[in-house]
């Protein structure tokens, strides 16, 4: 089994970086005056590097009431059914099959991972009472700031995706029932939108103990594409909320 810190982190979100580095989105999320980085990955260093991707607007009555039910800030999660653990193949909230490749970062309006999680972020930023629920591995509390947001102590979530069924180099990172995931809460029209997200490296057809994919059980090694970002000698600044029209919600379509 996996060795992730899994849980989930319920908080608001109050900032956002989209360019920080090419290979993640970064979220700024408090939680009862605690603060946490949340990197999405929207790029793999293993080939191929887009990522696979759904969103669902449509969640079960019993997961809604689940995910509210859960207290703000971080809460580990036991790898098991019948809790808010989530599994990809086994779990039967998604589709495996209903996965699209979508490119990280590129030229044009809503067509990349960054587009689409950026009309989330800024419809949470922008309308009072909206939360997020961010499934994945806990780092830190770091004794340093963060790197991108510079809070004391860095602190954060990653690992927001499918963490089975991994390539050998990183099958030390398998298990069951601790996938990553996105969730939004919007209060004003009670709508939901859930992110989802696979490297193109990783299979779905997994052992149900290991999480293993046929053949990656062995000889695990350091992963490259690891969500924790890289120095840098120049943060870029922090991206300020968006106003968008409340007719044009790109964080609440279905990109199918």
């Amino acid at each position: 089994m996996g060795a992730l810190r899994y849980g989930i982190l319920k908080g608001r979100v109050t900032g956002h970086l989209r360019d920080a580095d090419d290979d993640h989105y970064q979220i700024l999320v408090e939680a009862n005056g605690a603060m946490f980085r949340v990197a999405v990955n929207v790029h793999s260093s293993v080939s191929p590097p887009d990522l696979k991707f759904q969103t669902l607007t449509q969640l079960p009555q019993a997961l809604r009431d689940a995910l509210v039910a859960s207290p703000m800030g971080f809460t580990a999660l036991a790898s098991k059914p019948g809790g808010l653990a989530q599994d990809f193949v086994r779990g039967g909230l998604i589709d495996p099959g209903a996965f699209k490749v979508v490119p990280g970062n590129v030229p044009g309006v809503q067509n990349d991972l960054k587009d689409f999680l950026e009309g989330s972020v800024v419809d949470a930023l922008d309308e009072a009472g909206s939360l997020i629920y961010a499934l994945g591995a806990r780092w830190g509390p770091e004794k340093k700031p963060d790197q991108y947001f510079k809070f004391v102590p860095g602190n954060g979530v990653h690992d927001i995706h499918m963490n089975q069924g991994n390539d050998p180099g990183h099958a030390s990172d398998d298990g069951v029932f601790q996938d990553g995931c996105l969730f939004f809460q919007f209060p004003g029209d009670d709508s939901w939108t859930g992110y989802f997200m696979a490297f193109q490296s990783q299979s779905f057809d997994t052992d149900p103990v290991t999480g293993h994919a046929p053949g990656a059980g062995g000889a695990p090694g350091p992963s490259p594409r690891k969500p924790k970002p890289r120095p840098s000698k120049k943060p870029k600044k922090q991206s300020p909320p968006r106003k968008r029209k409340r007719e044009s919600k790109p964080g609440r379509r279905k990109h199918r």
